[in-house]
């Protein structure tokens, strides 16, 4: 379990976690929060975010990404491979991790892509890239052959590599682009059935236990897909999974015609959201993730029906999170920090290092994403009243954020 503690004078040392060792946080950088009121945590680590460069950086880059992390208090995230070109080979891996030698304040992890240009037909160059990308993934897009995932697991066991799954079976999209509930069925929207989503879960599962790969689900935001995942870990399968602070925080009740409500998976039911806060309480959902997915205002300012899938997260995770659950008195903070820190760096072997955060959480603020470093700013969450202001971030020893 993570320890925290109030910083109480410039230079001290804090146990974080067992398996990370000691953060050693430094005089120089601490010497402005030398104050009770500030509270220093682990740097946090975000395993599923879009930085949109190469290829589309109209709506996002690397820097811009990355800045916004760190504003958030994120000192490694790893980036999706839906890019152009996507990363599905060493070449095309390149000229994405140039721009993150180059222009990344903080730790960014490439995904390379399980399929050649994620179009689910041919396996990528998985031992070419192997040596520098965190797993492989087509997120994005559901694999729809069972046998070419069956080959993806097989050659990721043998790398030891992760298979990371954006669940989606494109049959039974239909045409959505909300959840297919109370809210479409209200106002004439096309939905998108909950099934979609766990019955390719349900097929991975049943692949990852046949071939033994390491298996991590992205985003999950059905209580099937909670329920399907409790029993194959109880089943020895060596399975792990995310969810999002808009589907732990937010359901279709809270839906506005706006296309910044819209994202994939969409906002599910009251008892969906239930079952994930209880997975989150119960160990089932190991991790929660941003599903960053920066777009131009553009692109999310055709409503519901005509706008882009996504949303930001990055700068207001954590003040959404302590704001609802912990101080909600759903969740410990320990456990939150659990969450963010400890679980994704475990599972995808990111070390801390001397990476910190400091925060007030005392002091309220709202969600303007006017003040937003990311370039995206469509959020649900606009005008929200949280609690908690990051006023520092560190990652190495290196001042990459500061409040003004």
């Amino acid at each position: 379990m993570l320890v925290f503690d109030k910083c109480a004078k410039p230079g001290m040392e804090m146990a974080l976690c067992s398996g990370f060792g000691t953060l050693r946080a430094s005089a120089p950088a601490l010497t402005r929060y030398n104050s009770p009121q500030y509270t220093l945590l682990p740097g946090f680590c975000d395993v599923h975010v879009h930085f949109r460069e190469p290829g589309f950086s109209y709506k996002e880059t690397i820097r811009s990404g990355s800045l916004a992390a760190a504003a958030g208090g994120y000192t490694a995230v790893c980036t999706m491979p839906n890019l152009d070109p996507v990363p599905d080979s060493a070449a095309h891996l390149k000229a994405q991790t140039d721009i993150i030698a180059r222009d990344a304040v903080i730790a960014v992890y490439p995904y390379g892509a399980i399929t050649v240009g994620e179009k689910g037909e041919t396996l990528s160059a998985f031992d070419d890239m192997a040596g520098a990308v965190i797993a492989f993934s087509d997120d994005g897009k559901g694999v729809q052959s069972e046998d070419m995932m069956r080959l993806a697991m097989t050659r990721a066991k043998r790398l030891g590599k992760l298979i990371v799954a954006h669940c989606e079976v494109n049959a039974l999209l239909r045409g959505g682009y909300i959840h297919d509930g109370a809210y479409a069925a209200a106002h004439g929207h096309r939905g998108i059935c909950s099934e979609s989503e766990w019955r390719q879960i349900e097929r991975d599962l049943r692949l990852a236990k046949e071939t033994g790969c390491g298996y991590h689900v992205c985003h999950i935001s059905t209580k099937e897909s909670v329920a399907l995942i409790r029993r194959a870990k109880a089943e020895g399968v060596d399975v792990t999974c995310e969810t999002a602070p808009h589907y732990l925080l937010l359901d279709e009740t809270d839906l506005r015609e706006d296309g910044r409500f819209k994202m994939n998976p969409p906002l599910r039911a009251p008892s969906d959201r239930a079952a994930l806060i209880e997975g989150l309480l119960d160990g089932t959902i190991d991790m929660i993730a941003t599903d960053h997915a920066p777009h131009s205002a553009e692109e999310k300012s055709k409503g519901l029906a005509g706008s882009a899938f996504g949303i930001v997260g990055l700068e207001t995770a954590f003040p959404l999170l302590y704001s609802g659950l912990v101080r909600a008195g759903i969740l410990p903070l320990e456990a939150l920090l659990e969450k963010l820190v400890t679980n994704p760096r475990t599972r995808f072997q990111i070390p801390l290092g001397n990476d910190y955060s400091v925060w007030n959480l005392d002091v309220a603020d709202t969600v303007d994403p006017v003040r937003f470093l990311s370039m995206g700013r469509a959020t649900p969450f606009a005008g929200r009243e949280v609690q908690g202001k990051c006023m520092l971030t560190v990652r190495d020893g290196q001042i990459v954020y500061q409040r003004s």
